[in-house]
């Protein structure tokens, strides 16, 4: 379970950063940023975990929680489908946290940023590997940006229904690679994905 000591080890105010989006073969690479100005509230405590570690339902409930609490500083950033294409998923992770770091209502002077890349920041950064399961305000990081990309995919799945991304959210499962092959790519598939492109080819 994360606990509040990577924060405590650091005075001002302290960021968790995280993304999700990474893998997928479609839809942009969504990051958020979450400071808690007064501590982690004890039954907020028990809802947040690596959002990986829960499910759909746990990670709503967490979500609706820290946006209830009074404590957390949200902000959420995102980079495009073209983003994606123009950097690489790589940089255009870095970017998405930057543009939520960069949206918090104060800038922080600490980000603890889940991985081991840093993205450009003005503050201070740390690097926690693993960090989502360590450490509460990366943890909280990491389900609103789960949270906000999985209801995007389903919105656009609203306009797009053949690919399931209201239950794939844009992942390569075998329904969406099915899907790409019969019905080819949409302007929301990452092109430059190596999948995405062998699977648009025998489409053709």
């Amino acid at each position: 379970m994360p606990d509040y000591t990577h924060e405590s080890q650091h005075s001002g105010r302290v960021a968790g950063v995280d993304e999700a989006g990474r893998g997928p073969l479609a839809g942009p690479v969504v990051a958020a940023a979450v400071i808690f100005t007064a501590g982690v509230p004890r039954a907020l405590a028990a809802l947040l975990n690596d959002s990986k570690q829960l499910t759909a339902a746990q990670r709503d409930l967490a979500f609706a929680a820290l946006r209830a609490c009074g404590t957390a500083e949200i902000a959420v950033g995102a980079a495009s489908v073209a983003d994606i294409a123009r950097l690489n998923i790589l940089h255009a992770a870095m970017l998405a946290m930057a543009r939520a770091v960069h949206r918090l209502p104060h800038p922080p002077d600490m980000a603890l940023v889940d991985g081991n890349r840093r993205p450009p920041l003005t503050c201070q950064i740390r690097c926690i590997v693993g960090g989502d399961a360590l450490c509460f305000s990366i943890a909280a990081a990491s389900i609103v940006a789960k949270v906000i990309r999985d209801r995007a995919m389903a919105r656009l799945a609203v306009r797009f229904p053949a690919y399931g991304w209201e239950q794939n959210a844009g992942y390569a499962t075998v329904h969406h690679r099915r899907a790409l092959h019969s019905h080819g790519p949409t302007p929301h598939h990452r092109a430059t994905f190596g999948t995405v492109r062998q699977l648009a080819l025998q489409q053709i």
